[in-house]
């Protein structure tokens, strides 16, 4: 996170009327469409992968499911992403690597989401088939070839290296400096 943490601390401590006048800049029906939101953040000419990796978000940040981002699941979006506690925030990326919604995450899985998060970031420091190998060695203890949201949770807690190339990969700063600079021209 860097230089970003102080930044982003300040912009979420504005008041909820600067975000909603923010919110409705960029969205003035009120609702931000999964096409809307891939606008916002300048996303074009994604892989397959990458496409579905923004889908799912959005997806897993359409709480009620109706299709739309409203203003509470915004706030409620920015506000897990820059303050929520670790067990919030790895059940969002337990929601997001479950693909199939099953209530289980495969290697598959989570290679095809970190290979879309890669192309979105264009960050290659590490090898997706690399991660999941190492997450799958120290978390699948059954060697099940799948985790369960509990099994996930307590395995990424008891391993510091694990948590620390999660919040690296997952980290969400630059797009959420996007939203609150505005949309990209």
């Amino acid at each position: 996170m860097g230089n970003h943490g102080s930044n982003l601390d300040d912009i979420l401590a504005e008041d909820m009327h600067h975000w909603y006048n923010m919110f409705m800049r960029e969205s003035p029906s009120g609702l931000i469409t999964l096409f809307e939101l891939k606008a916002i953040l300048g996303l074009k000419g994604l892989t397959e992968n990458a496409n579905s990796y923004v889908d799912q978000v959005f997806f897993t940040f359409d709480m009620d499911g109706d299709g739309y981002i409203d203003f509470v699941e915004y706030i409620a979006a920015i506000s897990l992403m820059l303050k929520g506690e670790i067990n919030q925030k790895l059940k969002w990326y337990f929601k997001l690597f479950d693909q199939d919604g099953n209530g289980k995450i495969d290697k598959e899985e989570l290679e095809t989401i970190f290979s879309a998060i890669q192309g979105i970031t264009r960050n290659r420091d590490i090898d997706p088939e690399e991660i999941v190998t190492i997450i799958f060695e120290r978390i699948d203890v059954k060697g099940e070839g799948e985790m369960t949201l509990e099994e996930f949770i307590e395995g990424a807690k008891d391993h510091e290296d694990i948590m620390d190339m999660l919040k690296n990969l997952m980290d969400l700063t630059p797009v959420l400096e996007i939203i609150v600079q505005g949309r990209r021209k």
